[in-house]
């Protein structure tokens, strides 16, 4: 889908834009709204619906835009400020929807 040349003009390089759904986004907002864990890609697979053998290619990408970390079998989101950002907005929004489903406690 095209955008407006205002658009591609005025986005920060850095910024982060995944579109909704997609499988770099699922991955991100499930590392961001465990940020204190690390996880297998088997863990990632089961938790995303992401097919077990796109996880890696996935995470691989991420990983070469500093967007993730491994160390062995496990995953964790990367160490960057535009992620400590995404993660308390996720984080946020989550908790948010969860007040507005079960009340607070």
């Amino acid at each position: 889908m095209p955008i407006s040349i205002d658009r591609f003009d005025e986005d920060p390089p850095d910024a982060l834009d995944f579109q909704e759904g997609s499988q770099p986004y699922r991955v991100l907002q499930f590392l961001a709204e465990n940020d204190e864990q690390a996880f297998t890609q088997t863990e990632l697979h089961e938790a995303t619906g992401i097919k077990r053998g796109s996880v890696g290619a996935v995470l691989s990408r991420l990983e070469d835009r500093g967007l993730v970390r491994h160390k062995g079998r496990y995953w964790a989101i990367g160490i960057d400020d535009r992620l400590a950002s995404y993660a308390a907005q996720t984080k946020a929004s989550s908790d948010s929807m969860s007040d507005d489903y079960y009340g607070e406690e």
